[in-house]
């Protein structure tokens, strides 16, 4: 029997309440959660395409670890990089994991306009974006630039968030879907080139990955808080030691979209 299953549910509750948020390190939920990852790779993949470009944005880099794995592989740095992203704590992470590799971190909040000229970039990147605001992406870069991210796709860990908050409006259901946001690039003057989803398992093995994951990624079950759902933790405690796991399914697609010329056509 493991540590974990002989600890009560009050010490497990603890130890997810107290584990510090700050970034995009999942590495803590080794051996208590896991989650499928992304056929396509997007990090190597993002890493070949920062290796051509001269000039990329990060978007919404978080912690900047996803950005500094795709660095250390890429062939080489573009000459300009830079990164935004809008909570005071990731920020000085990102700063302090970016900055030696040349990474200007700008901190500016996820519904502001991006403060960066017009055609600025020829690559920008994301992965997770909170939610993409398309002309700005667009606005941002030059013509036949490239947009490549890895988005959060509908109903992600809904098994989870309806667990918690019951079943959710047709609206947030379909929020995210790829062909509403395939629509909204191309009314922003992008072409996709490709656009691929996936639903992945995701697996939470005690108590404590719960309640980290919520704390971790507040939208899921937005104003999380232990003290105001602990009936229904205990519950899920109780569950997860009879039956095993809580499974849930998180959903990913990947973007790769170009802004089109002056001329109307995309650039090779």
């Amino acid at each position: 029997m493991s540590d974990r299953q002989t600890r009560t549910f009050e010490d497990l509750i603890a130890e997810g309440a107290s584990v510090p948020t700050e970034g995009w390190d999942f590495s803590w939920f080794e051996g208590r959660a896991t989650e499928a990852r992304p056929s396509w790779g997007y990090a190597t993949a993002a890493a070949r395409r920062l290796g051509e470009a001269r000039a990329a944005l990060d978007l919404q880099t978080g912690g900047g670890e996803v950005l500094h794995f795709a660095l250390g592989r890429a062939p080489r740095r573009p000459p300009l990089l830079a990164a935004t992203e809008g909570w005071p704590p990731n920020v000085r992470k990102a700063t302090e994991l970016l900055r030696p590799h040349g990474v200007a971190v700008v901190a500016t909040p996820e519904d502001a306009p991006l403060p960066f000229a017009d055609g600025a970039f020829d690559l920008v990147v994301s992965r997770h974006p909170v939610r993409p605001h398309w002309t700005e992406i667009a606005r941002v870069l030059e013509d036949g630039g490239t947009y490549f991210a890895q988005h959060v796709g509908p109903q992600s860990a809904y098994e989870l968030v309806e667990y918690f908050l019951g079943p959710r409006p047709d609206a947030q259901r379909t929020a995210r879907h790829p062909d509403r946001e395939r629509r909204a690039a191309e009314a922003a003057g992008l072409e996709i080139i490709d656009l691929r989803a996936e639903r992945l398992r995701m697996e939470f093995h005690d108590i404590a990955a719960v309640v980290h994951f919520l704390r971790k990624v507040i939208w899921m079950v937005p104003g999380f808080t232990v003290e105001a759902h602990l009936p229904r933790l205990r519950a899920l405690h109780e569950r997860i030691e009879r039956e095993g796991a809580f499974v849930a399914h998180s959903t990913r697609h990947l973007f790769h979209a170009r802004k089109a010329t002056a001329a109307g056509t995309a650039r090779p």
